[in-house]
């Protein structure tokens, strides 16, 4: 028969605590990293051209044509040569004021390849693309093992960091080209056209947010400035929907063409905005509103003294015979479009 031996007294196993990877940089750290990155600039400087054909060499394979190769063997030779001169202050952090004029190339270099077109990748990858050359050469002085492992990862550590600063200042400079689209857009969405002498017309399409209510506003009041006009029409046909902030706005504008002494006509009241419009409670009593905009503008004719009439002749301006002559209020005929 077998038998089950008694269990032994309970041995705790000694664990051994891992590195942190995000452990405080002391003073004993930071002298060494500095030891570690003061042989880049004597290897930058003994090695300097090496490096530049390697370095572009290494670039060759990852920038796609996007630029000339004198053009990149010249930011090339600026970089590396702002690399030695801080490195050789004995800075070993990329955030150092040392590496102020490195940061200063690189900003301007991310900003000029976002209107180039080059991708995030590409534009890291200027930086990135050295490690290779670079660590090669610290081989090459390096007495033992540890202190080439010192090196190595000291240098890793300055390119890491300055090409994610690269990312970070492209990523910026992407963003700002978005914006600046985005209020081009705006104002090339929301123009202002003088329908008559003292008749200005502002259609709108979309959504009308917060945003683009200051830039209809904005382009309105200019407007209304350049030509004195005395009535504006705004448009909102294209409008899909009118909640309680889409009125708000609107009352804004109007509001503000008012106190520029422009009276403000709202065209394109469609059957269910108009009931969405009761719903909502919103008061729109002070401000004339019209189901469209040819009615809208013959409203603003007449208010600006002028009257529409259609000539009766079939033929004496065109064969569907619905020409019209606008006049004004001493009757003579003002001339624009039509016959007027």
């Amino acid at each position: 028969m077998l038998t089950r031996a008694a269990p032994g007294p309970y041995v705790p196993r000694t664990i051994l605590p891992l590195p942190l990877a995000n452990a405080p940089v002391t003073e004993s750290s930071s002298t060494a990293r500095a030891n570690g990155v003061a042989p880049l600039a004597r290897v930058i400087e003994r090695y300097r051209d090496a490096l530049i054909t390697e370095w572009m060499a290494a670039q060759g394979a990852t920038t796609r044509g996007s630029t000339n190769s004198a053009e990149l063997r010249r930011q090339g030779v600026e970089f590396l040569g702002l690399l030695g001169a801080a490195t050789a202050t004995g800075a070993a952090s990329a955030d150092d004021r040392a590496f102020a004029p490195v940061r200063a190339f690189l900003d301007d270099l991310s900003r000029d390849r976002v209107q180039q077109g080059f991708s995030p990748s590409e534009t890291a990858a200027f930086v990135f693309a050295l490690k290779g050359p670079l660590f090669a050469h610290l081989r090459e002085g390096a007495a033992d093992a540890d202190t080439l492992a010192a090196r190595v990862w000291a240098a890793s550590e300055l390119l890491d960091a300055l090409g994610l600063y690269t990312t970070e200042v492209f990523q910026r400079g992407r963003e700002e080209i978005i914006l600046r689209q985005q209020r081009d857009m705006l104002e090339l969405s929301t123009p202002v056209v003088a329908l008559w002498d003292g008749v200005l017309a502002l259609p709108m399409i979309g959504t009308l947010d917060s945003a683009r209510t200051q830039v209809v506003m904005e382009t309105l009041l200019q407007r209304i400035v350049e030509t004195g006009a005395d009535i504006a029409i705004i448009d909102i046909t294209g409008v899909p929907t009118v909640d309680t902030l889409t009125a708000q706005h609107l009352l804004k504008t109007v509001t503000a063409a008012r106190l520029m002494g422009a009276e403000c006509i709202i065209s394109g009241i469609r059957p269910q905005i108009a009931q969405t419009i009761v719903h909502l409670g919103v008061d729109l009593g002070n401000v004339t509103t019209k189901a469209s905009l040819a009615d809208a503008f013959r409203l603003a004719l007449q208010r600006t003294g002028r009257t529409v009439s259609r000539v009766g002749a079939a033929g004496a301006l065109g064969a569907s015979g619905n020409s019209a002559i606008v006049t004004g209020a001493q009757g003579a005929a003002t001339g624009h479009g039509a016959r007027a």
